[in-house]
Parts: structure tokens; C-alpha cells; sequence
């Protein structure tokens, strides 16, 4: 027999390595003798009141084994030999798209114009010490895109687009700890990323998909509005029937060439600001409610905000509790900011995103001579500003938060995560009003709503500018491009995901659209 219950625990309960057995022998009113197995479904915490609640939604199988194995398996064949999908990107959507090839009996050839995860952490380093960004290979560039560097942030409200637990799962099956199918906002950690990222290729490979680094694409050629042939950098064609493009939010080669052939793009609504970056004493003993150190059974707290400022919203994004801020940026010539954690989240900093929604219809009419790329073209803009006031390096422009709302220059800054230094800089002043009168206003916000927030010990950091892509590539029912037959928009580049398991479900559907009738 199996029960699915509910337990409430408190901090002092969950100090017991045998809490749950008790706990749920007493739910049931059964000896601790009978129950043969527990399994955790879901585990959350409930920290809005003084005294801390931990939720466990559990499995308790009483008189009956435990199952070994999950519902879930992964049962890839050889195929080699079979028709082939092209794939243009190895982030999480070109990675799902893949597998589900895969799966579906097709043969994927992944097209990166990247490195593989070791040989790209050398880059990572150049940008860092060097200052130096390599414009294949860095942060948001490289075998598993964006996301094997922002912290394999799991949470999704994209609950509609697909079989998220089978996502997790197969996460799993490559390598994640188990701990992701309990989490109420899973993670994995930068330092296990790679490896998971890693394996995913290998087992691609290993049952006959291609995986090409190193390869970026420069040129379709269309006929008959039809994909023809993929044009690489090296001057070699391939031959191809159908093409997903999953190149991330960031690949503005593409977007370029999409408008140059004029295959229609749309301009897209985004978000852009800053990351503000706390000790992470001062979230946890807001969050907490406590004085000194953390209870050891809670994690580095994090924090959800947003707040209406005159008619859009400014919200925290990508928060990164015990994490480090990184440079983001794909082109020498800017500065862009972004945030990642290891696992176990247990650096002495919490930073996040806090940006502004920018409506590409009403707020930048300076820009409409671009057309759709005006936002993209607005978003440039804001990153050679970063990269001018932060002194021409990697190094970013930065205020304290205090200084920032009351528009000061700050003479000195707080110690930050962030290895390539900051810049003293007036970017309250240096920000589109657009974007700085409302963090400004926010910021004040979110210091009413979390008393501690709002602090000295606060940096401001810019810019946050690569939240989602300002670029639509549309697509119809059939996620067909409406101009282009065989060309499969997908993931975050085309606008159609949020995360990493947003776009992993985008690439498994469109990997599903893509083989129809091949």
C-alpha cells in the first residue's frame, strides 16, 4: 500500500535524521515497523512568520517495497543511419531538441559555434582576468548555451508546454542529483552544470547525432521558400530538409542575418536594469528573521519583488543567492552583467537582477527606424554605456543602492563577487530615465516591502540587459516559420522560453514538428 501525505515540520524536527519515519508513522497512526520505504514528492519552506515551517508532501509505502527505478526511462536507439534534423545551437533548447530526434528515430546534427564546456572555461577566464571576450566562447556562448553558467535555475510556470517532470528526469538521467525532483525551486549548481551538460553530448553522440563545435553559421540558402543549405564560416555548405534554430537571445549575428535576407522578425517586449548585490547575511536575517547565523537546515535565502512604477513593472530576476556576478557579455565593447551559483550556494554574496519592462511600442520611439531590431539596437546602446562608464574594460560602473536612489556619485564601493572590479560611476544619471527613475522608485519599494533591503552595504551594478531576447522570430500552429517551411524557431532566441525548462519543452516540440513527414 501506498499513502501520499502532507507533514509540517519545524527547524527543530528536521535536526532528527529519522523525523520523516516518526512523523509519518504517528500521521498514519501505524508502527514505524510497517512503513518500507519513504519517498520525498516535494519539500518547500514557509519562512513568512518568526517560526519556520518546512513542508514535506510525501509517498510513505507501507508494507511494500520501494520502486528501483522511475517511471521515466530513456530508451535511446542507434541512428546513425537514420534522416537528419539540423540544429543550429547547443543551449538547453538545442540540447532537448536533440534528445527528442532521438527518441523520434531521427539522426540530430548539432551545429555550435562554441567550445565544448572545458575547453570554453578558458574563455571564461580570459573575460574575467583579461578582460579579453571572445565572441564564440563565453558566458551566454559554448555547449549548453546560457544556462550551464546561470546556475541551472530549474523553477518554470510553464507548466502548459510540455511533460516538465520528464525534463527533470532526464536532467537526472545525465547526471543531476535527485535532490531536483523534491526542490519547490530546484537548482544544480555552476559547478556541476558541465558536467551534466557534458554528458547529455556524449549520450547524443554515443546513439549517432553529431555535435559540432566551433561552427558557426554564417548564411542560409533559400529556395522556393525552403532552407536549403546551411552556409558555415569556413565557407562549407550542408544540405539540410529541416532547421531548428536555437541560438539563444544573445546571437544578434542571427537576428541580423534573418533581417538582411528580410524573413520577417517582429521587435519584442523585454526587460533591462541592473544587478543589486547584498551580503547574504543581510537577505538571510530578513528572510529568516534572525540575528546572527542561519539555522544549518535552511539555504542561503533568496527573495521574489516587484512593483508597479509608473505603468511597468520592475521585478527582481535570476536572484542568485550565495552566488557571484559574472560578465556577460558576447562582443568586446560592452559590459553586461548576469548571475550564477555553485550547488551549494555558499558564497558570502546574494545578488539579482532588478529590471524595468521595456514596451517596444511605446517607449523607445528614437528607435523605430530599425524596425524590428529596435530593441535589440536599444539594448546595444545601454551596454556600450556600461562599458564607457565602467573605464573601457570588463571592469562595471557601480553605485551603492543608497547612493543610486538618492542620485549620488558613491566614493567608495562595497567588496563584490565580481572578479573583473567595478567602477565607481553615476548611473542613476547614466541610465535612460526610462530605466532609472523607476529602479530609483523601486528600489524604495522593495526597501518598504523587506525591511534591511534598502542599505549602504548594497551594490548597484550594471548592466542587466540580457534577460530575454528583444526579438521575435515568429512561427505558426505547426512552429514553422510563417515564410520559411522548414525553419523551426525555438527556445529563447525566438522568444518562446523563460529558462532552461521552458526552452528545454520548446526544443522537444519543435524536434516533434520539426520530423513531421520527413
Amino acid at each position: 500500500m501506498v499513502k501520499d501525505i502532507q507533514l509540517r515540520l519545524t527547524l527543530k524536527d528536521e535536526e532528527r535524521s529519522d523525523i520523516l519515519l516518526i512523523k509519518a508513522a504517528q500521521y498514519l497512526s501505524i508502527p514505524k515497523a510497517d512503513i518500507t520505504g519513504i519517498k520525498v514528492l516535494r519539500k518547500s519552506i514557509d519562512a513568512r512568520k518568526p517560526k519556520i515551517i518546512l513542508n514535506y508532501k510525501l509517498s510513505i509505502y507501507i508494507k511494500e517495497a520501494l520502486p528501483e527505478k522511475s517511471e521515466y526511462q530513456f530508451d535511446y536507439k542507434d541512428v546513425s543511419k537514420a534522416k537528419s534534423i539540423h540544429i543550429i545551437g547547443f543551449g538547453p533548447a538545442g540540447m532537448w531538441a536533440a534528445l527528442r530526434c532521438i527518441e523520434l528515430g531521427f539522426k540530430p546534427i548539432v551545429l555550435e559555434r562554441g567550445k565544448n564546456v572545458k575547453d570554453r572555461r578558458r574563455d571564461l577566464k580570459a573575460i574575467n582576468q583579461d578582460h579579453f571576450v571572445n565572441e564564440d566562447s563565453n558566458y551566454c556562448f559554448g555547449e549548453g548555451g546560457a544556462g550551464t553558467y546561470s546556475d541551472g535555475k530549474l523553477y518554470t510556470r510553464s507548466l502548459k508546454r510540455g511533460d516538465v517532470r520528464k525534463i527533470f528526469e532526464n536532467l537526472v538521467f545525465h547526471g543531476a542529483t535527485e535532490q531536483i525532483l523534491v526542490d519547490a525551486h530546484p537548482h544544480i549548481g555552476t559547478n556541476k552544470l558541465p558536467k551534466v551538460v557534458q554528458n547529455i553530448r556524449e549520450n547524443i553522440i554515443k546513439f549517432g547525432g553529431e555535435v559540432h563545435f566551433n561552427t558557426r553559421v554564417t548564411d542560409f540558402n533559400i529556395k522556393n521558400k525552403k532552407i536549403k543549405s546551411i552556409v558555415l564560416e569556413n565557407g562549407n555548405e550542408m544540405t539540410t530538409e529541416r532547421v531548428i534554430l536555437a541560438t539563444g537571445h544573445s546571437a544578434r549575428d542571427i537576428f541580423y542575418l534573418l533581417d538582411k535576407k528580410k524573413i520577417a522578425l517582429k521587435a519584442k517586449s523585454f526587460a533591462m536594469g541592473v544587478r543589486v548585490e547584498h551580503p547574504q547575511h543581510i537577505i538571510d536575517a530578513i528572510q529568516y528573521h534572525c540575528s546572527g547565523e542561519r539555522h544549518e537546515s535552511l539555504p542561503a535565502a533568496s527573495y521574489s519583488l516587484v512593483q508597479q512604477v509608473k505603468e511597468r513593472g520592475v521585478y527582481s530576476f535570476c536572484m542568485c543567492p550565495g552566488g557571484f556576478i559574472v560578465p556577460a557579455a558576447t562582443a568586446n565593447g560592452e559590459v553586461v552583467v548576469n548571475g550564477m551559483s555553485p550547488s551549494k550556494r555558499n558564497n558570502k554574496f546574494a545578488n539579482s537582477g532588478i529590471v524595468v519592462e521595456i514596451n517596444v511600442d511605446q517607449d523607445i520611439p528614437k528607435y523605430e527606424q530599425f524596425g524590428a531590431l529596435k530593441g535589440l539596437e536599444y539594448q546595444k546602446n545601454l551596454e556600450r554605456i556600461a562599458f564607457t562608464s565602467g573605464g573601457r574594460t570588463q571592469t562595471a560602473p557601480a553605485q551603492r543602492l543608497t547612493d543610486f536612489v538618492e542620485g549620488k556619485l558613491s566614493s567608495t564601493l562595497n567588496e563584490t563577487s565580481y572578479q573583473p572590479g567595478l567602477n565607481s560611476a553615476p548611473l542613476h544619471s547614466l541610465l535612460p530615465k526610462l530605466i532609472g527613475s523607476r529602479l530609483r522608485k523601486g528600489f524604495e519599494a522593495f526597501g518598504r516591502k523587506m525591511n534591511g533591503y534598502y542599505t549602504e552595504e548594497a551594490n548597484v551594478i550594471g548592466v542587466e540587459s540580457r534577460t530575454s531576447s528583444p526579438v521575435n522570430i515568429p512561427r505558426t500552429e505547426t512552429l514553422e516559420h510563417p515564410e520559411i517551411s522548414n525553419l523551426f524557431p525555438c527556445g529563447e532566441g525566438g522568444g518562446y522560453a523563460g529558462g532552461i525548462i521552458s526552452a528545454a519543452m520548446d526544443g522537444e516540440r519543435c524536434a516533434e514538428a520539426a520530423v513531421v513527414g520527413l
